[in-house]
């Protein structure tokens, strides 16, 4: 039985539609990534070289919240033989990077930028490129 992987993905979620002879199957996985960072100000004093210290701190956690997500994202479409990757924004080719560092970048069939879409106009899509 051969599985086929069809995705959207923005920074918020990735809609993945896995595609086999048996039908498809929709998840969705959510990246609880927070929108902005509200962190307060230093503690008052000189600012001298730590003055970009809070930005760096707040840059690492969004990475590391990132490459969890993207994991979570990897760990849904393991089996997939091939996999098509679709949405508006960086994450599509962010997580096209961390598949290709997994050792699954042969799998990868196409990278495409497409708008907002629902879960049906996912599936469809995802259907339409892996149909027989």
């Amino acid at each position: 039985m051969t599985t086929q992987a069809g995705l959207w993905i923005d920074h918020r979620k990735a809609v993945i539609v896995m595609v086999s002879d048996e039908g498809d199957k929709t998840k969705q996985v959510e990246s609880n990534l927070e929108k902005h960072f509200r962190y307060s100000g230093g503690s008052g004093g000189s600012r001298g070289s730590r003055e970009g210290a809070g930005e760096d701190t707040r840059e690492r956690h969004f990475e590391g919240q990132l490459d969890k997500y993207y994991d979570d994202v990897i760990a849904c479409i393991r089996d997939a033989e091939a996999i098509l990757i679709f949405g508006p924004g960086e994450a599509k080719g962010e997580l096209k990077t961390h598949l290709e560092r997994a050792g699954f970048g042969a799998r990868i069939v196409g990278v495409e930028t497409v708008d907002k879409m629902t879960d049906r106009q996912i599936a469809a899509k995802a259907r339409e490129r892996f149909a027989p």
